[in-house]
């Protein structure tokens, strides 16, 4: 088992978007410069969207100024709409990260939007890019194991985004269990039908751990071929369109586990629950993350 596994870290955009303290421009930037000192090589963080809608998010151009070009760091700015894509173009963003949800229900919440009409937009943006140039673009099919207000998400729902997203070249494709509702055999059964359809476009996976399965979700991609997916430094995460949604699988946690396996991913796991610790004080919690709690074994000193 050396594989290498790509973990991008959220914690930044996706970790903090759902806080009630708002960290300021400053302090998300040292959290994303002690991540980059752990071993992170990909991480969201920044979101172009409205502030006033989610204020958690505010200060995504200082902080792409703020952040040198570094051929060995790849900052990933997330996308809802087609002013996101400008805003993301202007801040010299490595990556784009374009979100379409599966169903109405979350999309009209989340996006204004409907599945069909954020499928037209995402399109828009990648046809953008490939006439005019711009960053590698990951579409990420958001609620695809479950939606909290339409319920259930069919694999052919999933499948049917999928294929536009192929059809319109994008660069990498990812799936989310925004809600944490996904169980480790029907992660499995996903994993392998969208395998089927995207040919040697890089699949990643996106786990909330909501309902503690994870890291089980994790293991279960892992074990279908997948080797990119998210985490969030802390176990810190949630989408404030999502009710009763939590944080996404801990950076840490998922380290572990695949350190432990024989696994490489190039990450510092003692930086990582340092981090891990050092934000969960700025916004006054502790951190949700299994290893953060325990610690390290064998332990060291």
């Amino acid at each position: 088992m050396s594989r290498f596994i790509d973990i991008v870290e959220v914690g930044a955009r996706d970790g903090l978007q759902n806080e009630k303290t708002v960290l300021d421009v400053g302090q998300k930037l040292e959290l994303i410069r002690r991540l980059e000192a752990a071993g992170v090589r990909r991480q969201e963080v920044v979101s172009f969207v409205n502030p006033a809608r989610v204020p958690q998010m505010a200060g995504a151009e200082e902080i792409m100024t703020a952040l040198p070009h570094d051929d060995a760091r790849s900052r990933i700015g997330l996308v809802l709409n087609m002013r996101g894509w400008d805003r993301c173009l202007a801040g010299a963003c490595d990556e784009a990260n374009v979100v379409v949800c599966a169903s109405d229900g979350f999309g009209i919440r989340n996006q204004g939007a409907s599945v069909t009409e954020q499928i037209a937009t995402m399109a828009a943006i990648a046809a953008r890019k490939h006439a005019e140039g711009g960053p590698p673009i990951t579409g990420t099919v958001s609620v695809a194991f479950g939606c909290p207000f339409d319920g259930e998400i069919s694999e052919d729902q999933v499948v049917a985004i999928v294929r536009e997203m192929v059809a319109a070249k994008l660069d990498e494709i990812a799936l989310a269990d925004t809600i944490g509702v996904a169980d480790p055999w029907v992660v499995r059964r996903r994993v392998e039908a969208v395998q089927a359809v995207i040919g040697d476009i890089p699949l990643r996976m996106h786990f909330h751990d909501t309902r503690n399965t994870g890291i089980a979700n994790a293991f279960a991609s892992v074990e279908a071929g997948v080797t990119i997916l998210d985490a969030s430094v802390g176990g810190l995460g949630g989408c404030p369109f999502a009710p009763a949604a939590t944080g996404n699988i801990g950076t840490e946690d998922l380290a572990y586990m695949l350190d432990r396996a024989g696994f490489e991913t190039g990450l510092d796991i003692a930086a990582l629950i340092d981090t891990a610790k050092w934000v969960g004080g700025l916004i006054g919690k502790a951190p949700a993350s299994s290893v953060s709690r325990a610690g390290l074994f064998p332990k060291v000193g």
